[in-house]
């Protein structure tokens, strides 16, 4: 096919609305290239290069050329909501197929089966591979027809690197089975020579790599290690006001993200928190930020690939992400159109206690994968994931993430029966490789390497980029000096004071379980109110004081009498309890008795110790998932034949998890006559704590 670089440049134009707009250095070979083609294509080049100004422009040339549609897998809704943006102003007709656009799925299938001009490029999530129906009713239908299969983020197909993606691996198998001369472009900003590799070895020995210059000279780059965080809080709240534009404060957690973005709206800054469970908002966050109506988002890695705003001032870290490739990924957002941005990583205690979570969840042990095996063998009619539930002591996340992963293998143990939730898993013929665990192992070091190297860039005094490109087995080349002062490496103490008080100030609220296990509605008249903790379990503010209180000292201070006194107090639950009692503990038996009494003082009500635990039982940390944490509970507790009193009863335990515990006691007290029951806990928990 002919290649018209005039009718690429018109476009690109036409895209920025720039008229004396031109290509950057290997835009328009990459674009000859696919257009020309056929060819198999891998561009590596630093976040903000343009890549997809190079699908979209192909795709324009080629459709107009009178080839079919192109198909563009895309591992984010933010970035498809961009691209979509991108390709219409330059008379692309894009749509997508996502989780959050359910009620367009039937006419977007319809135009692209159609294929009557109405659909140029079709956007999906990879997850959509795993969907049969749609590779069945949609895919096969049109694979004869797509002139362009596009792949960004091709990083995420690689388990080599540091965002592989399960899903991402059904892309080798579907790249199989389309046509040997299909056009096939693979973008990237993170890859390094290891991860090229491994995409030569899943694209084709004939894939070309165009790589570009990964130097990123426009940004200051600073590391500081701010232990606590109310040192890291405090920080924000002087920095932020005084750095020039908006910007994005980047924290490992949903948590973390909530706490930060309060605090900061606390101290007068227009900043929201938004992460993968914004949902809807998620558009008109973006557009906020895009418009400077915000200083920052304080956002988790789901503002990541794709979102563009050439003109961010900064990009900070409230800790140290889990490598230091996916650092320059998102630190590389600021100052793409700028002369000098800020990229600035504060580091602090609990970053690698996150980042050991998300190494070691990432596969499921020998003994989950037998647990659930063990499940399906006695089904042979097959099991959902709930089902599964009941009969292994493993977590919900990770049977659904056991389950995803060894139905990747091939050949693949299970299957499922159709891509529903609630669709059920059964055993197929094949067994389990042992390579599955020599991959996992080898994984699980890499991850532990990276985890390590980034620490090594947490303490750099100097030389931060560099550092970076080397990462990413760039050429270094020669760097001029930062372009702006450092910052600041402390805060000043009033700050760090107010923070802490700010930390202290938390009232967590956590709502009752409507249901058993078993689906069976819990009535309303034997059902907990909503609850509320003071803290999070070890963390800053008072989680410290819990945790010393449980495992040193062995009763919580009078401090923490206090605070939840003033929690309740400003809580004001409605009927107000009338009296005080403790969930039992035979382990334990004076340790929440003791602080419950104190706080019925300090409210001035009366304490009675009513509830009574029969058994011994494992403790509910123990327990993996909803359904044996509640058979763990149910039948130890029991209110004690004497006179239980009348009225509302503020119902205490020193940590809420699973939220079992409070439940199954509630609905002894209720079911006994009891009022509203309010439960109060000193500290919500994670797994295992």
């Amino acid at each position: 096919m002919i290649f018209d670089p005039d009718r690429a440049l018109a476009l690109l134009r036409t895209g920025v609305d720039d008229p004396s707009a031109g290509f950057r250095s290997g835009q328009l070979e990459a674009i000859g290239r696919i257009v020309s083609g056929p060819a198999r294509l891998l561009v590596v080049q630093k976040t903000g290069w343009g890549k997809s100004f190079v699908y979209f422009i192909a795709t324009k040339l080629l459709r107009e050329a009178g080839t079919g549609p192109a198909l563009l897998v895309s591992p984010l809704l933010a970035l498809m909501r961009n691209q979509i943006a991108a390709a219409q102003r330059m008379g692309v007709r894009a749509e997508a197929i996502h989780s959050d656009n359910r009620d367009c799925w039937g006419e977007v299938e319809q135009a692209i089966r159609r294929d009557r001009d109405e659909v140029d490029i079709l956007l999906i999530s990879p997850e959509r591979l795993s969907n049969q129906r749609f590779l069945d009713t949609v895919l096969a239908e049109v694979a004869d027809r797509i002139s362009l299969l596009v792949i960004d983020e091709a990083h995420c197909i690689s388990d080599w690197g540091h965002d592989f993606r399960p899903d991402y691996r059904r892309i080798e198998r579907i790249a199989r089975t389309l046509p040997p001369n299909l056009r096939l472009l693979a973008t990237t900003a993170t890859a390094n020579d290891r991860v090229m590799e491994d995409l030569a070895d899943v694209l084709g020995p004939d894939l070309a790599v165009s790589r570009g210059d990964l130097g990123r000279p426009s940004l200051t780059l600073q590391t500081i290690r701010l232990p606590g965080q109310a040192e890291r809080l405090a920080w924000l709240a002087e920095q932020l006001p005084k750095l020039s534009g908006s910007g994005i404060v980047y924290t490992l957690t949903v948590r973390d993200a909530h706490r930060v973005a309060a605090w900061l709206r606390s101290r007068g800054l227009a900043v929201e928190a938004y992460t993968g469970e914004t949902g809807e908002r998620r558009a008109g966050l973006e557009e906020a930020l895009l418009d400077n109506e915000l200083k920052a988002l304080v956002a988790t890695t789901a503002l990541g690939m794709g979102f563009d705003k050439p003109d961010l001032g900064f990009v900070v870290h409230y800790q140290a992400p889990g490598s230091v490739v996916a650092y320059y990924q998102q630190v590389g957002r600021a100052g793409r159109a700028l002369d000098a941005a800020y990229g600035v990583l504060l580091s602090g205690r609990e970053e690698t206690e996150i980042t050991d979570y998300f190494i070691e969840s990432a596969f499921p042990t020998r003994d989950e994968v037998e647990q659930v095996i063990a499940a399906l063998e006695g089904s042979p009619e097959g099991l959902s994931i709930r089902e599964i539930e009941a009969e292994v002591n493993v977590s919900h996340g990770r049977i659904s993430k056991t389950m995803q992963l060894l139905s990747l293998e091939s050949p693949a143990p299970v299957a499922q029966q159709d891509a529903r939730q609630s669709a059920k898993w059964q055993l197929t013929a094949a067994t389990l490789d042992e390579s599955f665990w020599e991959r996992a192992d080898r994984l699980t070091a890499l991850r532990r390497a990276e985890q390590s190297q980034m620490q090594e860039y947490v303490r750099l005094a100097s030389g931060h980029m560099e550092y970076l490109i080397r990462a990413l087995d760039g050429e270094t080349g020669d760097f001029s000096p930062p372009k702006m002062p450092p910052l600041p490496v402390s805060a000043d103490p009033k700050s760090v004071r107010d923070a802490v008080v700010f930390l202290r100030r938390s009232s967590l609220p956590f709502d009752p379980r409507r249901q058993w296990p078993n689906r069976k509605r819990i009535d309303a008249g034997h059902r907990a109110e909503p609850g509320r903790a003071l803290c999070v379990w070890g963390d800053a503010g008072w989680g410290n004081l819990v945790h010393r209180g449980k495992y040193r000292d062995l009763r919580f201070s009078d401090e923490l009498v206090d605070a939840c006194a003033a929690l309740v107090r400003d809580w004001r639950p409605d009927p107000f309890p009338k009296w005080v009692t403790a969930v039992p503990s035979r382990r334990r038996p004076d340790l929440v008795p003791d602080f419950a009494r104190r706080l019925a003082r300090s409210l001035r009500l009366p304490f009675h110790g009513v509830l009574v635990k029969e058994q011994d039982r494992p403790e509910q940390k123990t327990m993996e998932n909803s359904d044996q944490q509640a058979r763990n509970v149910l039948g130890s507790i029991r209110v004690d034949r004497g006179a239980m009193p009348a009225g509302p009863v503020l119902l205490v335990d020193d940590m809420v998890d699973s939220r079992w515990t409070f439940t199954v006691a509630a609905w002894e007290l209720r079911r006994k006559g009891c009022g509203n029951v309010w439960p109060l806990a000193l500290a919500l928990a994670g797994r295992g704590q």
